[in-house]
């Protein structure tokens, strides 16, 4: 049984380093609200031991992630609040042991893990990074047995969206804060771009066309994800919408820097963000369709490969900020 004051430790790391996807989580209904702090508070207990690697060897931290994979499986006791609660959510929510263990396999992975040859290899690791945390998302939520064999592709495609909106807007902050790149390097040759001038952090048109490229691909992760929002519950659907919306958001700033990702952090203010749920929740009024309602706020989403987003909804997816 999750304790309130566990529920509101998971809300407070939240709000203090998620906050994009606070705003779409306060939409929830409460039975999946709170449950969806406690997830955010351990995604973020796993992610800040992978990020201590300047106080901490690697030996160590390898240590600490599996001590923290027994006690969110529940193969041991833990005093630790966050743990604690995840695993009586892990249990009563029925999450499949397969991605809490992805999940510290992808922050295990980070630790000795900072460039990707091919987007196969991205894509291997986001499985659990963020795959496998949209499957646990879409677990607590209770779906009945066909709804989330329908969800659950959308949910793992969404949740790669998120991840690669992340890195997309994050190139310059992955350099500075973690000598990460996570633009496949097979993209970056093919634009004849080197590691060494994302490191130096040098932008210029062969940078914004790799970038540019990521994030076409992205888009099309976005259509596969959105198209399952209509699966989930109905008192579900808008929270996990406005998360698409304001992720999303994110590229028409990179557009509006002309894809310079490396020289500066893009970021939405909170006035847009404000802006985007009264215009997301306005629009669901009137129309309770996921993708229209998403291709509405997303103007121009998907203009670089040829289609446009007013007419996708006629025929028709734990750095988390």
């Amino acid at each position: 049984m999750v304790e309130k004051r566990q529920v509101a430790r998971g809300k407070r790391i939240q709000r203090r380093t998620g906050k994009t996807f606070h705003v779409a989580t306060r939409l929830l209904p409460e039975e999946i609200r709170h449950p969806t702090y406690v997830l955010y508070g351990f995604f973020r207990v796993a992610d800040e031991i992978v990020d201590a690697e300047e106080t901490a060897p690697p030996a160590e931290q390898r240590a600490e992630l599996e001590r923290l994979r027994r006690a969110a499986l529940g193969e041991e006791p833990t005093d630790d609040p966050v743990l604690s609660a995840f695993s009586s959510v892990r249990e009563e929510r029925d999450i499949a042991d397969a991605d809490v263990n992805a999940f510290i396999d992808a922050m295990e992975s980070d630790i000795d893990t900072d460039r990707y040859e091919t987007y196969a290899d991205l894509e291997a690791y986001m499985d659990g990074s963020a795959s496998a945390v949209g499957r646990m998302m879409t677990a607590i939520m209770d779906l009945d047995p066909a709804a989330e064999e329908a969800a659950l592709p959308h949910a793992t495609r969404l949740g790669e969206a998120f991840q690669m909106t992340n890195f997309l807007r994050d190139v310059r902050e992955d350099v500075v804060e973690r000598d990460r790149i996570y633009l496949p390097l097979e993209t970056l040759r093919r634009h004849s771009v080197s590691e060494e001038r994302i490191l130096n952090l040098e932008f210029d048109d062969d940078v914004a066309a790799a970038i540019r490229e990521e994030l076409v691909r992205t888009e099309r992760l976005y259509e596969e994800g959105v198209a399952g929002i209509k699966y989930l519950p109905e008192d579900c659907q808008l929270a996990v919408l406005l998360a698409a919306v304001l992720y999303a958001d994110h590229h028409r700033l990179i557009r509006k820097l002309g894809y310079d990702t490396v020289s500066t952090t893009p970021e939405l203010s909170f006035t847009r963000k404000l802006s985007l749920l009264v215009r997301t929740r306005w629009k669901w009024q009137w129309n309770s369709d996921p993708e229209a309602v998403f291709y509405e706020m997303s103007h121009g989403f998907d203009r670089d490969h040829g289609r446009h987003g007013h007419g996708r909804h006629d025929h028709t997816a734990l750095r988390t900020d």
